[in-house]
């Protein structure tokens, strides 16, 4: 009987929410379905980013001379840290490289141990607007040893700061 009575309870408190909306909707209330003009949504865009790009038509045993660069998108000057990034001398992994059947790409660079949080020279200054590259040779720390496809995706934005969203796809030929 407890259980009946609790049934009914429910329903009556079910029943009653859904009677309060339709009455406001016929009393010319209105739901919450307000649209906001495409106009007055403003994208939140990341003050640091990057793209890697290609430089030249990479070939099996020769130089794949890779570009690495850095925007300043904000209206200030911004910084980011060269960790984990071609403008420091030390190498990591910082991308990860992998065949077009998924396969990844041995990685035969340094890899350098550091305490955090990085020192204030380990950073980079960008002015409002401007960016700056550095070019590397992806040969020279990765094992590229077949032609096809490959895909690569900057993988160390915790570290550095530089958003990149979008992963390069090249052709290495013979």
């Amino acid at each position: 009987m407890k259980k009946i009575s609790l049934i009914i309870a429910c329903c009556s408190i079910l029943f009653s929410a859904c009677n309060s909306d339709k009455k406001k909707e016929a009393a010319g209330g209105q739901q919450d379905t307000t649209l906001v003009p495409e106009a007055a949504v403003q994208k939140k865009t990341d003050p640091i980013t990057g793209k890697l790009s290609v430089i030249g038509e990479p070939k099996l045993g020769g130089p794949i001379n890779m570009r690495f660069s850095v925007y300043n998108n904000s209206d200030t000057v911004a910084k980011f840290c060269i960790w984990h990034t071609p403008f420091e001398k030390l190498s990591s992994k910082y991308l990860d490289v992998n065949l077009e059947d998924y396969t990844p790409v041995d990685y035969k660079g340094a890899m350098a141990k550091r305490m955090m949080p990085p020192p204030a020279d380990s950073y980079r200054k960008l002015n409002a607007g401007d960016s700056t590259s550095a070019d590397f040779n992806l040969a020279d720390t990765y094992h590229i040893t077949k032609a096809g496809n490959y895909t690569i995706k900057y993988n160390s934005a915790t570290v550095s700061g530089i958003v990149m969203t979008d992963s390069l796809k090249i052709y290495v030929g013979h």
